[in-house]
């Protein structure tokens, strides 16, 4: 009988964390963070604080991971063989809830930068709310599929996505603002508060990396280098591309146009497919992984044993996978990225709060 196939630290926590953390906050509203901001000290503030918080948060999790044994569950896990199951339920739950409304988050993005494509009408007029719920549930069935195949298969493709990433970055760095269009995607009142709630679910692409725990090879090497190698790579890339679109795209673009990195990219294709490549790859990230989580707080009796059961060669939680598909939907249906980014962030940040006070502990 054949093994479960396990992954290593480049596959199974740096590729998709990374891919992840560039996802469709860094081509669908960096742009607007920059703009709206009221000084270049305001979005340097944002990217930076936002990153402390998940380099402190990255810490704790490499810290947890390098002292407990680590199975299915990611930071679940962790936490629940470190505080017991309550504390650890709770905050499991949250991540779970958090990683699937972050999908929603991705695939709203992907409909955004996809409709104007498909009819340059609605790119005139502006996209409706109902589009962006058709074209985000139609791609959520497409992601459900992949999942739904093999982890295996889904990390693979990863590898492809990760090419279309580096080379729509090199379009934007050789761009030019010709072009260039003023949109009607205008932020009310931008405050610093609502400008970091917008940015800051792009940081926390490296928990899918740790959700995948029971599927590596060696968890208590490849969660501690994969994680902070994500996370730092990640900050690099948001300081040197935000200075980049400071300097050289005009701010009545930026604040009004959510699509403005692909119409300045010098082959708007090649930016097109990283915005596509990166929000399907991310809502890949957060299907494979939420999931897990489900999974392994099902195993505890924290949730309904039904999530528990396992289907396949490769033990994929596909009844948690269903669950996480539903909630994603509910998402999909609230139809505005920027709301929906901060309710992830919400999410997100009461998680982090609980991991690193449990690490202090």
């Amino acid at each position: 009988m054949a093994s479960q196939k396990k992954f290593g630290t480049f596959s199974g926590v740096l590729t998709p964390s990374l891919l992840t953390i560039l996802g469709v906050i860094m081509y669908m509203r960096l742009g607007s963070v920059v703009g709206n901001s009221s000084s270049i000290l305001q979005f340097i503030s944002i990217i930076f604080f936002a990153h402390l918080i998940s380099i402190t948060t990255g810490l704790s999790v490499s810290s947890i991971a390098t002292d407990k044994k680590i199975d299915k569950g990611g930071i679940y896990y962790m936490l629940t063989r470190s505080l017991g199951l309550p504390i650890g339920g709770a905050i499991g739950l949250t991540i779970f809830i958090a990683t699937a409304f972050s999908i929603s988050l991705y695939l709203i993005g992907f409909s955004e930068s996809l409709i104007p494509v498909i009819n340059e009408d609605w790119a005139i007029n502006g996209i409706s709310t109902n589009k962006l719920r058709l074209f985000g549930s139609f791609a959520l069935i497409i992601v459900l599929v992949i999942a739904y195949i093999s982890t295996s298969f889904a990390l693979k493709i990863q590898y492809v996505i990760l090419g279309l990433i580096v080379l729509s970055l090199g379009s934007v760095f050789l761009g030019s603002s010709e072009g260039l269009k003023v949109g009607s995607d205008i932020i009310e009142s931008p405050s610093f508060a609502t400008l970091f709630g917008i940015f800051f679910p792009a940081v926390t692409g490296f928990t899918a990396g740790v959700a995948m725990s029971g599927d590596l090879k060696n968890p208590k090497i490849s969660i501690p280098w994969g994680t902070m190698l994500s996370i730092s790579i990640g900050l690099i890339i948001y300081i040197l591309l935000s200075l980049f679109i400071y300097y050289n795209i005009d701010g009545q673009f930026l604040r009004s146009n959510n699509n403005v990195l692909i119409e300045f990219g010098a082959i708007p294709l090649l930016v097109l497919g990283g915005v596509w490549g990166a929000t399907l790859s991310s809502a890949l990230g957060g299907i494979l992984g939420g999931p897990r989580i489900l999974q392994a707080m099902s195993l505890d009796n924290i949730t309904p044993n039904i999530f528990a059961k396992e289907s396949g060669l490769n033990k994929e939680p596909r009844n948690a996978l269903f669950l996480t598909f539903i909630i994603a939907e509910i998402g999909i249906l609230i139809g505005e990225l920027n709301v929906i980014a901060e309710l992830v962030a919400m999410f997100y940040m009461a998680a982090y709060l609980f991991i690193n006070l449990s690490c202090f502990l």
